[in-house]
């Protein structure tokens, strides 16, 4: 079992993930990379730079070389990957969490991040470390030009290098957080009048929580309306997340953003697989079903995703990778010919060239309304575990159709229901959807309920 790994990467506030260990992990993550070529990146926490030292110096101890990119969005970062031709990449943040925590998100060199499982692998390094021979250290070397790349590569798939879009008003919410780096370049080139929020820069999210819901991003909601934009967007703090509001003002929920993004997709390339994870609304089966696509479920979080959209399966005799979307429930994104990073401003930039043809809250008529309740319990580590079983064994016992790929989904005639730990906090997460809100609500309260 991972001593340090969760969900995605290795998570923590700063008397958690220390200095001290920040540096042994990243010998450890530089010895599994083969000594190789690492990018690093950082969000704009106010630890992140201490700890992206830490993470340079460890790695150059054991002979890697480091590619230093600064402060850049995560879907920056990964898209580099492949650019600068490199083993893999640690980029420093913490995503949507609040600003005293941090974390390492590690992402291998084709693009797929690392996993608990593979994450143990790397633990098993740590008491084996062999630093290089003084002569044989690793050298940094600064890149400077990651976000523009990042938006040309975006105006690229998008067809937009010599084109504008069609005149679109939009708001842009920063959250503070990296996208104040990329995402008003990105609009500018695009050709889009755009209204900023929160578009510095700051460690400590001074303009809103990180995490983009709908509680944090009223403002957002508020500025769409008076301003008679086309659309709100809001990232969280590393910009992998993003969500939207319609011309009307009205939130849009990740699953929907998702579930959107299908919609783009499958309109314009037909065959293929959409991957998910148990977590997310029906809307996106629907939706995919509708387009005769088949959805494949994963466990929650970027690296299972990431692994089951690049498995081989046999299209028209040929074996290839044939998953054409991923996402989840919290607005993350994958566009596999671009890279397999969820990447909020590639969505972003596809949803304003959508809204040229017609309106936001058009497009959003397309996906069927689902009403979600979610609950977060306190738990210790031993209290996850039979709070999950004890939901397993209610529905073995009351023969419910079930999913147990992470924690325990359970599929009802009204709605579904998952139960599941977290893997970065001592949470229990409840999820419950059904048609109506009263629907959900009551899903969420009976099954709080047995649980205890």
């Amino acid at each position: 079992m991972s001593k340090y790994f969760g969900t995605n990467g290795v998570r923590g506030r700063f008397n958690e993930l220390t200095p001290e260990l920040t540096l042994k992990l990243s010998q450890a993550i530089g010895i599994y990379f083969k000594r190789g070529k690492i990018i690093v990146a950082r969000d704009c926490r106010i630890t992140g730079e201490v700890l992206s030292s830490c993470v340079m110096a460890g790695l150059v101890s054991v002979g890697c070389e480091v590619i230093d990119i600064g402060i850049a969005s995560s879907p920056t970062a990964e898209f580099m990957i492949k650019k600068l031709k490199t083993n893999g990449c640690i980029i420093v943040s913490a995503s949507h969490n609040p600003p005293e925590w941090n974390a390492l998100k590690i992402v291998d060199g084709k693009g797929i991040a690392i996993s608990k499982e593979r994450g143990e692998e790397i633990e098993k390094l740590l008491d084996r470390i062999e630093l290089s021979s003084w002569d044989r250290i690793g050298k940094v070397k600064r890149y400077g030009n990651a976000s523009e790349d990042h938006v040309k590569a975006i105006l690229e798939a998008i067809g937009m290098l010599k084109t504008k879009t069609k005149k679109t008003k939009i708001v842009i919410d920063c959250g503070n957080g990296t996208a104040a780096l990329i995402a008003p370049k990105l609009f500018r080139e695009m050709g889009v009048e755009f209204l900023s929020l929160n578009s510095h820069p700051d460690g400590r999210f001074p303009g809103r929580p990180s995490e983009p819901t709908e509680v944090n991003v009223k403002e957002l909601l508020a500025m769409v309306k008076s301003s008679n934009a086309d659309a709100g967007i809001a990232w969280d703090g590393d910009g992998d997340r993003v969500i939207f509001v319609d011309e009307k003002g009205r939130y849009v929920i990740g699953d929907r953003v998702y579930a959107l993004s299908i919609i783009w997709k499958l309109n314009e390339q037909k065959n293929g697989d959409v991957v998910t994870t148990v977590a997310t609304s029906k809307a996106v089966e629907d939706v995919a079903r509708k387009y005769g696509a088949k959805v494949r479920y994963t466990a929650i979080g970027a690296p299972y995703l990431c692994e089951e959209m690049v498995k081989v399966k046999s299209v028209d005799g040929t074996a290839k990778p044939n998953a054409i979307i991923g996402g989840e429930e919290v607005g993350g994104v994958i566009w596999p010919e671009f890279s397999l990073a969820k990447d909020g401003f590639l969505t972003a930039a596809v949803m304003v060239q959508k809204i040229c043809e017609k309106p936001l809250s058009e497009w959003l008529e397309q996906v069927p309304d689902y009403f979600n309740v979610k609950i977060k319990m306190d738990a210790d580590a031993e209290r996850k575990i039979k709070i999950v079983e004890k939901v397993l064994t209610h529905a073995k016992n009351n023969k419910l159709d079930f999913i147990d790929i992470d924690g325990v989904r359970i599929n009802l005639p009204e709605g579904w229901v998952i139960v599941r730990a977290s893997g970065t906090e001592n949470y229990v997460r409840l999820f419950a959807e059904a048609k109506t809100k009263e629907g959900a609500e009551k899903l969420a309260a009976e099954y709080e309920k047995i649980v205890k």
